[in-house]
């Protein structure tokens, strides 16, 4: 699968999304709550279309979350030797 292969379904439903997200920011009145309501339905669409699975699939896997966590707290007085009394 090239990168650059998205499926039809996909582009269109994108494509969707940036008209209405278009149609929405051009909008002076009030009145927009089907609009907001049809871009909340194309995310969803967009979010959970099948193809992500499919890219995930083939991506590398991250490094292990252990190995890149940071600490939970930074080092404290005690920690470094010095008397806090």
């Amino acid at each position: 699968m090239d990168a650059t292969d998205f499926p039809d379904d996909l582009v269109q439903t994108q494509a969707a999304w940036n008209a209405t997200y278009d149609e929405l920011a051009a909008l002076r009145h009030r009145d927009t709550t089907a609009l907001r309501h049809r871009l909340l339905r194309l995310s969803v669409r967009l979010w959970w279309h099948p193809y992500w699975e499919t890219l995930l699939r083939c991506w590398p896997r991250a490094p292990s979350r252990a190995r890149w966590s940071a600490p939970t707290a930074p080092p404290g007085p005690r920690d470094l030797g010095v008397s806090v009394e």
